[in-house]
């Protein structure tokens, strides 16, 4: 489990680690916000 607020750097950390673990080099993390909205974050590696 995590907090309650703390899903955001949960997915992220979680996306990081398992592209590098995987060896790519583009990862896509999304959340539901509430109210019918979401948001997306698009990370890439170098």
């Amino acid at each position: 489990g995590h907090p309650i607020g703390a899903s955001g750097a949960r997915v992220l950390t979680t996306l990081l680690y398992e592209m590098q673990r995987r060896e790519v080099h583009r990862g896509l993390a999304t959340l539901c916000i509430g109210g019918g909205m979401g948001i997306a974050m698009c990370v890439e590696r170098n």
